[in-house]
């Protein structure tokens, strides 16, 4: 039985939410600030905002952008910006919906007739957060070039693996990633092109921000067709070698709409200011942030930092998405802030798969109810339907109609690299989990991270949930090791907080143990626990368990 503990007020079991359908009255008791809806009543109205109409040709700079451009220059400019940026020295930079036109149009022109690219050549792109990033990704959909988004934090060995199976023929970066690039670029022939954001100049460069200054704003946006490739991703690679993941201009261009409209509950006349992992911004009155949406490492690292820091007065509604969040840092939050956190599911290959929408009940544990761009279920093997309470495979439904918002394909690698994904009338996430009677979704584990114990099937994620609540850990990953008698066991890789690095470690270890055993069942207790400075992370902040599990294997 997966045991959730919410606090010091009690337990929350599986087997009682599956049955009873509601969570024990202390977890509405604690509750003291809620979000509601702006544009939706409750979660059965989701479905009615949410009716995207697919046209033959689509192209978001053209028919979005474009379209509130030309109602600004008619007269019904907002007193809102289009694109309000912020650095960590404060400096601003605000731009409306024309003056975003007509630097992307200038981006676009560099991209065509400066770097001479046509219509599907793909670009790779690896910026901090500045403005130019955005223009960009504005210009690549305006010419039809295809965005292949990368992170500074990508290795030499990152950056040659995706120019080289991605065949990209232009590069754009700064002069932190530029040696990196040049070190690699003999390597990749198909790479034609290298621009350079910096203010000094290096050879075999071209000046980015000098050949947007003077190239032309006049530029004629192409007309993409709604299935035709826009941006490739690289996956997060939680589970192996990343695959190029391949969205259309409608999978995305529209697509994100149920993340926008659902999720962020952005709509109407409102601005919805939204930060990701900018967390100097929320405790400024001068950018009134309303909604903040990061991964559960940082709210892992917020919780443990001093509450008097907390004043978030414009805040109003706090998301977490890449992976499973911890009840227990949902409830540290909530003390901290008064909000809630509401927690959002998808992949890579997907938008918005499922989520705990404003004005629903929040669960624990529970990642929520399917977003109304997926009809999700949860199936065996074989692709079938399971009861409601047993667990399964996560998966959405594509037959007869596959979700226009789902990708294309995993480009480049073969066809039955992709044909893996489906399953009967269904595509895998690759996740496990369970749905209860109310048609809310817990989350097992990834399908490869599931350890197989004595003929015990235990989810990583329920032990790190038991960890984390212990005052000594402050991040947890597990995963299996071998064992001669059981096959598999639990080992546990533990980060500790700084009041306990220097304790005696074998008898932390027995009481991390002991704790494990009584709020979670006794047999998913990590038999084996290793203390380390920190886990492998792809650069998205999910852990890599897949990492921790084949050293663990390779050792034994």
């Amino acid at each position: 039985m997966r045991v959730f503990r919410f606090g010091s007020r009690g337990l929350l079991t599986k087997s009682s939410v599956l049955n009873s359908g509601r969570p024990p009255p202390c977890l509405s008791a604690v509750r003291t600030k809620t979000s509601s809806p702006k544009n939706f009543t409750d979660y059965s109205s989701l479905s009615l905002i949410y009716r995207p109409r697919v046209p033959a040709l689509f192209n978001f700079a053209r028919d979005l952008l474009d379209f509130w451009e030309e109602k600004e220059k008619a007269g019904k400019k907002s007193s809102q910006p289009a694109f309000w940026w912020v650095n960590d020295d404060n400096e601003e930079i605000r731009w409306s919906f024309e003056e975003l036109g007509f630097h992307s149009r200038k981006l676009a022109n560099v991209l065509t007739e400066e770097c001479g690219l046509v219509r599907g050549d793909r670009v790779f792109l690896v910026l901090p957060r500045v403005p130019e990033w955005w223009l960009v990704n504005i210009a690549c959909l305006r010419t039809g070039t295809v965005l292949i988004p990368g992170t500074s934090q990508l290795t030499a060995r990152d950056v040659l693996h995706r120019l080289q199976v991605s065949e990209a023929k232009c590069v754009i970066t700064d002069e932190s990633m530029a040696p990196l690039l040049e070190a690699v670029s003999p390597q990749c022939p198909a790479l034609t092109t290298k621009l350079l954001l910096s203010s000094k100049g290096r050879p075999g460069w071209g000046d980015l921000t000098a050949l947007i200054r003077s190239a032309s704003a006049d530029h004629v946006c192409v007309d993409t067709r709604s299935d035709e490739p826009m941006t490739i991703f690289f996956t997060s690679g939680t589970t192996g070698s990343p695959k190029m993941t391949q969205h259309s201009h409608c999978s995305y261009g529209l697509g994100l709409t149920v993340n926008g409209r659902s999720g962020l509950a952005a709509g109407g006349a409102e601005v919805n200011k939204t930060v990701i992992k900018k967390l100097f911004i929320l405790k400024s009155n001068d950018f009134p942030i309303s909604t903040f949406c990061t991964a559960p490492t940082a709210y892992r690292m917020l919780v443990q930092e001093d509450p008097s820091r907390f004043q978030f007065q414009a805040l109003e509604h706090c998301l977490s998405a890449g992976e499973p969040i911890n009840p227990e840092v949902m409830s540290k939050w909530r003390e901290l802030t008064g909000l809630d956190i509401y927690e959002g599911y998808g992949q890579t290959e997907t938008v918005l798969i499922a989520g705990t929408f404003k004005g629903m009940e929040i669960r624990p544990g529970s990642f929520g109810k399917a977003s109304p761009a997926y009809d999700v279920q949860v199936v065996d093997e074989e692709g079938n339907i399971v009861p409601q309470g047993t667990e399964g495979n996560l998966a959405i439904r594509v037959k007869p109609h596959k979700p226009f918002s789902l990708f294309t394909e995993y480009t480049v690698s073969t066809p039955e690299k992709t044909a893996e994904c489906y399953c009967g009338d269904f595509y895998l996430t690759g996740d496990r989990g369970v749905m209860d009677r109310d048609g809310y979704l817990w989350f097992v584990g990834r399908a490869d991270d599931v350890i197989l114990s004595a003929g015990y099937r235990i989810g990583p994620f329920e032990v790190e949930n038991a960890l984390i609540e212990h005052d000594a850990v402050a991040e947890s990953a597990v995963v299996s090791s071998p064992d001669p008698v059981r096959g598999e066991v639990v080992k546990a890789f533990v980060v500790l907080t700084p009041e306990y690095r220097s304790k005696e470690q074998s008898g932390l270890i027995r009481e991390l143990q002991t704790h494990v055993k009584k709020v979670t069942a006794p047999y998913k207790y990590p038999r084996k626990i290793e203390f380390v400075d920190q886990l492998p992370k792809t650069v998205s902040g999910k852990i890599r368990r897949v990492e921790l599990r084949k050293k663990e294997w390779e050792q034994s």
